[in-house]
């Protein structure tokens, strides 16, 4: 068996796989899953599968039997050991070797974990996949637990609205001065905190955390010499990207696998996608690595075209969405362009209901609407046009976001 081999059972892989088959190629195709599940999608597990409202069974990207039909093979709890780029093969841990035409590393990436007394406490929790998810909910249901979320990001705030939303109390640390201002800025940041605030999160800012105290089970939180009281604890300070194999096979690796704007490796015929890609961008003019859902939604299918002998050039935007208590937020921009950039208001902030840009030399270079819906596309099309602004003219209701792009 050859055909093309995917590394992981994700939301990039499982997209990959299935639109090879929409292309028409005929050949095997193979997706080695380290975890014991189809593939599946991992936004809902910090939202609506970790409050109760969507079933785990939802996140999966299609039924099994639906791989069966497209002769799709589907291994889970298969970990890949090695890749052998000079034989076209790959090892597992169990000891087979499988050869591919073409190999698709999609492994992902993983919570970081903090390096602290206490952080293998009992009680101590990550959140990266469906079983962990599952898990968390199963204890955060009742209602009547201390909760601490370390780190004040996206995932530690999306946990901490969720554990919130289902009664418990819920307190944030983290070593900032405001949450999620490295990815929004501390104007926007503070937003976001007041919107907690208002439903009975706690924030402890500016933290270092100890340690994490216990004996066997977690009993709370050590921060700057204080104890916060805890029954449980998640961790979420990022995310780590798998690239061992990549490492271990002598593919060129840094901040992810390095890639051409086409998935292409420093390896002839393997293929990098998803969290632990860094792909060259040719609207950055940079290599771009994200972690976020639509980014392996759109990779999964763009390298399928490559895969298939089109010829790709991947040039999305990065976009990224949230929902935390009664806010709904789509974000689409360039990271690196987002920071020391001005940020033009449209709208209300104090209602929760507005545009924010961000402006650099005129131009906008992201957008992130706040409870305002449909205008996504046009948010895309305004940073794709390169055009500069006036800012006012940005501020102004009265101005449409399709005008502005058009001028």
């Amino acid at each position: 068996m050859s055909g093309i081999v995917i590394i992981g059972g994700g939301l990039a892989g499982g997209r990959a796989a299935r639109t090879v088959r929409e292309l028409g190629y005929a050949g095997d195709v193979t997706i080695l899953a380290a975890e014991p599940h189809f593939p599946y999608e991992r936004p809902p597990l910090s939202k609506e599968v970790l409050q109760g409202k969507h079933e785990p069974d939802s996140v999966y990207l299609k039924p099994d039997d639906w791989y069966a039909e497209q002769r799709i093979d589907v291994r889970t709890g298969v970990r890949v050991s090695a890749i052998h780029t000079d034989t076209h093969e790959v090892s597992t841990e169990s000891g087979e070797r499988l050869a591919y035409d073409k190999l698709v590393i999609a492994t992902g990436s993983r919570a970081r974990v903090l390096d602290i007394e206490g952080a293998d406490l009992a009680g101590v929790h990550t959140l990266r996949t469906v079983d962990e998810s599952t898990e968390l909910h199963d204890l955060l249901k009742s209602g009547d637990r201390r909760v601490v979320v370390i780190g004040s990001g996206w995932i530690g705030m999306e946990v901490a609205a969720s554990a919130r939303s289902l009664g418990n109390e819920v307190t944030v640390v983290a070593r900032g001065s405001v949450p999620l201002s490295a990815a929004l800025g501390n104007t926007l940041g503070t937003e976001f905190q007041r919107l907690h605030e208002s439903h009975g999160v706690k924030f402890v800012m500016n933290a270092a955390v100890d340690r994490i105290a216990g004996d066997g089970r977690v009993k709370g939180v050590v921060v700057n010499g204080e104890t916060i009281p805890a029954d449980l604890v998640v961790v979420g300070v990022g995310a780590e990207p798998n690239t061992e194999l990549a490492t271990a096979a002598g593919i060129e690796v840094d901040d992810g696998i390095l890639t051409d704007d086409s998935f292409r490796t420093s390896a002839a015929d393997v293929f990098a996608i998803g969290d632990v890609a860094n792909v060259q961008h040719p609207v950055a003019g940079r290599r771009l690595r994200s972690e976020h859902w639509s980014n392996a939604l759109n990779q999964g299918k763009a390298v399928a075209r490559a895969l298939t002998g089109e010829t790709v050039s991947y040039d999305e935007i990065p976009y990224f969405y949230t929902d935390q208590f009664e806010l709904g937020m789509e974000l689409s921009g360039y990271p690196h362009l987002m920071k020391d950039a001005k940020i033009v208001v449209r709208g209300d902030l104090a209602a929760n209901e507005y545009i924010a840009f961000w402006v650099r030399e005129g131009s906008v270079v992201a957008g992130m609407n706040v409870n305002i819906w449909d205008v996504n596309e046009a948010v895309q099309q305004l940073i794709r046009s390169k055009h500069t602004i006036d800012e006012s003219r940005l501020a102004d209701t009265n101005s449409t976001l399709e005008e502005l792009a058009a001028e």
